[in-house]
């Protein structure tokens, strides 16, 4: 299966790594890249130009913001319910089952990530789990509830969820707070995974623009305690400066499903999926 809902790819200077890019094309998911005017040859070489979308805007010095909210302005403009935002440096997606983490060959999990989703009327925002955040000693649920949702995210386009991005530091985290203060729930998959890069480990993106020189970051977590006193307090953890969240209040926020919600008989179903032994070059 392939997802119901547009995939847009976030993007600026990774035209060589495109890395979710290239995870995309392999398992033949359509989506689309969004990126900068003065990139567009240089993506346009690499990329076919039917998936390519221009912003009207460029070096607005501003990080993923402005890009992030033009997304779901276009995205609601064609009439979605619902849109993926993903970030650029997604290597493979991967499903997690009995404690294996095993890369995907289509785009079946996504499609799944959008069906459990749309059960339920007040999921704004949902999205796949880090891979490296699903340690294979671990027993872990299938997923995560009223928690932040980062990088890979399905977001609801009904004008009643509407938020707009905002800020320059914590985007992911604080949309995520503010649809929980709502009162709605949001959904991080554990039961399927995106293989994401570490932040700072590849050139491009935010790199430069947000997050160049730092106090060791400590501009990141005090910008998201001034948004959000309430659950917000800074730590130094790694040799650097973290906000830590404090989720346990949106415990209270509880699914409800659609009227039309169709929920699956109480046993396994694997939607066509099968796993396969494929051998792998050095490249893959």
């Amino acid at each position: 299966m392939n997802p119901k809902y547009p995939i847009y790819i976030i993007s600026k200077g990774r035209a060589e790594s495109r890395q979710t890019s290239k995870a995309l094309e392999r398992m033949n998911v359509p989506y689309r890249i969004v990126i900068e005017p003065q990139e567009y040859d240089e993506y346009a070489e690499v990329i076919d130009e039917r998936k390519i979308l221009v912003l009207p805007f460029s070096n607005l010095g501003k990080g993923s913001i402005p890009v992030r909210n033009w997304v779901w302005d276009h995205s609601t403009n064609e009439g979605h319910k619902r849109h993926w935002i993903m970030d650029d440096n997604i290597a493979a997606f991967c499903r997690l089952n009995k404690n294996r983490k095993i890369r995907v060959a289509d785009g079946t999990i996504i499609r799944c990530c959008e069906m459990f989703t749309d059960r339920y009327e007040n999921v704004p925002m949902s999205g796949m789990n880090y891979r490296f955040f699903a340690p294979e000693r671990s027993a872990m649920p299938p997923y995560y509830l009223n928690t932040r949702v980062y990088s890979c995210i399905l977001l609801s386009n009904d004008d009643k969820h509407r938020l707009m991005w905002r800020g320059k530091y914590n985007e992911d985290t604080d949309l995520s707070l503010r649809f929980l203060k709502e009162g709605y729930c949001t959904i991080l998959y554990n039961a399927f995974l995106c293989d994401k890069a570490g932040t700072l480990t590849m050139k491009g993106g935010n790199t430069g623009e947000v997050y160049g020189d730092t106090n060791d970051r400590l501009e990141f977590a005090q910008s998201l305690k001034d948004q959000h006193p309430d659950c917000v307090e800074i730590a130094r953890r790694w040799d650097r400066w973290h906000h830590v969240v404090d989720y346990s209040k949106f415990s209270i926020n509880k699914l409800a499903l659609t009227k039309d919600a169709n929920i699956a008989p109480n046993k396994v179903n694997e939607y066509g999926m099968e796993l396969l032994r494929v051998e792998r070059t050095n490249n893959e």
